[in-house]
């Protein structure tokens, strides 16, 4: 790989962030410009057929359809919870649990966040705790990056365990069957046993890194967005955070030690949410004064009130949303094989092997537009409020639209690039293969970077553990390191770049309608991902 197709295997990278970043542009004019680019380069420099560049721009506009289906759904909630009256409900609830900001957030983008992550993944959780956060007077810019580095230990577990069951499954694939280096090493042990081993040892080396999110949460909450600019602020309930953070890692630990990697997050954020809701209401572990933005810095929102809608009734659709995602994820009812049964999509396409599916009554997003329609009869909305939101929601999708749209064929131009005249790997594999080289028996301060990477440019956890699981496994095998220490550190690596992937960002931000500032909330993420990774491949060279 010469210099020019080095370059060319990072434009994605770059492009992201010298526009979004460095030269602050919106994603609506990031992302067409980044998916041109990396377009031209492919077919100049890496030389993939034309028709295999068409065939991947269709793909991701396929897969761009079911996110922003997903995204429409979150906007629509919570439009809808906003002119029934219910988000003014659920915030005074709140204030009875505890007025202090930083529980606040702690409670919800933390523990009910890595909840829904368990139960939906694939961005969920910031579509929904994020306008949650804004909802209860938070400002947009600080609900979505916070909602976004909260998102993090949880990945692991993600839609009932997809990012290992699916992700680091099919990637230890050669084809259909297991590579005949990793049958070798497991021996008589099962697959599904060594992926518990995998989850087990990503959790126990995530006990030293998960715990402390809810700190790095609240300090970040208080420096940048608090009237004092104070880091002091957000360590005074630093013993809080911790049994915050402990209250949801042990509990995943434990189910991912004994049960497996289906259901770590699902019943770590419950148990999380059952311990520290009541420690929070009755102070525990808390200073005496609350912490709360300046006045005049609140965003307010637009909220039609309804007098006295009970707590209940206020929260049902969201204790909907959750009881839906989690019955239609379970293997042990025929729901799941029901809504999977329908399929949208396209195989072959254009004649190539690049084929791509979606589900569309098993997304979040249908989920989410179910509920609407019941919260419509049980809040009683009125036939002018359900179309003012309506009209409304499609209004705020149209920049969403131009982002993901173009952000996910660049993604999938890069992941099918392995098809080219150039003799070469598709460019993610050239990347990490070229560090590699470089790097040697460092390879744990290395392996959840490559994680990382493969969340930020495919949007994934579950794609990235599927496109790297086997390279880094190799990796481990040539530099006699464990293959399940590894692989818990791609595990992890893919967490921390869910914090700044494109995807899941310009998602996040369309439901808040922060359209055009992808690039300061990736600039809010970046530390915390930055932090996350490094502190796991530390962790990792120890115990190897």
């Amino acid at each position: 790989m010469n210099i020019l197709e080095f370059l060319t295997a990072l434009t994605p990278v770059l492009s992201v962030f010298i526009f979004l970043v460095i030269l602050r542009m919106p994603a609506t004019k990031a992302m067409p410009i980044s998916l041109l680019l990396t377009a031209i380069l492919a077919l100049l420099v890496w030389k993939i057929p034309f028709i295999q560049v068409a065939a991947a721009s269709i793909e991701g506009i396929i897969i761009a359809i079911s996110i922003l289906w997903i995204v429409f759904g979150a906007i629509l909630l919570l439009n809808t919870l906003a002119n029934s009256g219910a988000l003014d409900s659920i915030r005074n609830g709140f204030s009875q649990i505890s007025t202090d900001r930083r529980v606040q957030l702690i409670i919800i983008a933390w523990l009910f966040g890595s909840f829904i992550e368990g139960a939906a993944g694939f961005g969920t959780p910031a579509a929904i705790g994020a306008p949650l956060l804004v909802a209860l007077g938070f400002p947009p810019l600080a609900a979505v990056s916070l909602a976004l580095i909260a998102d993090s230990s949880a990945v692991s577990f993600g839609a009932v365990g997809t990012p290992m069951i699916v992700g680091v499954k099919q990637g230890l694939n050669e084809g259909a069957t297991l590579a005949e280096s990793v049958q070798t090493n497991l021996g008589n042990q099962s697959i599904n046993d060594y992926l518990q081993e995998i989850a087990s040892t990503a959790v126990f080396i995530d006990l030293f890194i998960g715990t402390f999110i809810p700190v790095i949460l609240v300090a970040m909450l208080t420096r940048f967005f608090g009237e004092n600019r104070s880091w002091k602020e957000g360590l005074e309930i630093f013993p809080f955070a911790v049994f915050a953070g402990l209250s949801f890692t042990v509990p995943a630990f434990i189910v991912a030690t004994f049960l497996g990697p289906e259901f770590p997050s699902i019943i770590g954020g419950l148990v999380g949410l059952a311990i520290v809701v009541p420690a929070a209401k009755k102070g525990f572990l808390l200073p005496k004064k609350a912490w709360d933005f300046k006045h005049e810095s609140i965003k307010e929102v637009d909220v039609s009130l309804e007098k006295n809608m009970p707590l209940w009734l206020a929260w049902l659709p969201y204790l909907l949303v959750a009881l839906f995602l989690v019955l239609t994820r379970l293997d042990v009812l025929p729901i799941k094989d029901l809504l999977r049964s329908v399929q949208v999509g396209w195989g072959s396409i254009l004649g190539t092997e690049i084929s791509t599916y979606f589900e569309p009554f098993y997304l979040p997003g249908t989920i989410f537009v179910v509920v609407i329609l019941l919260t419509i009869i049980l809040h009683k909305m009125s036939g002018a409020k359900v179309k003012s939101t309506f009209i409304t929601s499609s209004k705020t999708m149209i920049g969403s639209v131009i982002a993901l749209s173009t952000a996910v064929p660049m993604v999938r131009i890069f992941i099918n690039s392995g098809i080219n005249g150039s003799d070469l790997m598709s460019m993610p594999m050239e990347l990490a293969t070229f560090v590699a080289a470089k790097v040697g028996e460092g390879w744990p301060f290395v392996a959840p970077i490559i994680g990382a990477l493969g969340s930020f440019i495919s949007g994934s956890a579950t794609f990235s553990n599927m496109m790297f699981s086997l390279f880094q496994f190799s990796i481990a095998d040539q530099i006699d390191a464990s293959p399940e220490i590894i692989l818990a550190l791609q595990v992890l690596g893919s967490n921390s770049g869910n914090m700044i992937c494109v995807l899941n960002v310009v998602a996040a931000a369309s439901v808040v309608n922060l359209v055009g500032k992808e690039g300061s909330i990736i600039r809010m993420t970046l530390g915390p991902m930055i932090f996350y990774a490094l502190l796991a491949g530390i962790i990792g060279f120890i115990l190897l």
